[in-house]
């Protein structure tokens, strides 16, 4: 058993698509687009197999500000660059080009290395060796 892929809902398609597909070497399927449900999708390949479904849609909501700055639910997605170096650079990467950093690099208590960024719509992105 696999996970088939993973879902995240956005109100910008396009940019969040040319951020994995800029940052992470996402492959990008033809456009899926329902007009009848306004629902369009793209599912995005990456080097591994995994697969990342990108959906937009007018009528969904975001999520409230509680102010307490995590929620039940999904919490990141985790990518593996392949060594410590590449950690570093990736995140010199996006921080440079404006990207929030959460954390990192750094050797976490249970001894991974890694860093926590935030996406174009601010969620969380792991990136370890």
């Amino acid at each position: 058993m696999h996970v088939e892929h993973v879902a995240i809902w956005t109100r910008d398609l396009e940019r969040l698509k040319g951020f994995y597909q800029t940052y992470f070497q996402a492959c990008v399927s033809a456009k899926y687009v329902n007009a009848t449900t306004q629902f369009e999708s793209y599912f995005l390949t990456f080097s591994s197999g995994t697969r990342l479904e990108l959906m937009q849609r007018p009528s969904v909501a975001d999520l409230p500000d509680t102010g307490v700055g995590r929620f039940r639910g999904y919490d990141h997605l985790a990518f593996s660059v392949g060594s410590e170096e590449r950690v570093d650079a990736l995140t010199a990467r996006l921080k440079d080009a404006g990207y929030p950093i959460d954390d990192g690099p750094r050797r976490t208590g249970d001894g991974y290395y890694e860093s926590r960024v935030r996406d174009c719509d601010g969620n969380t992105i792991e990136i370890t060796v």
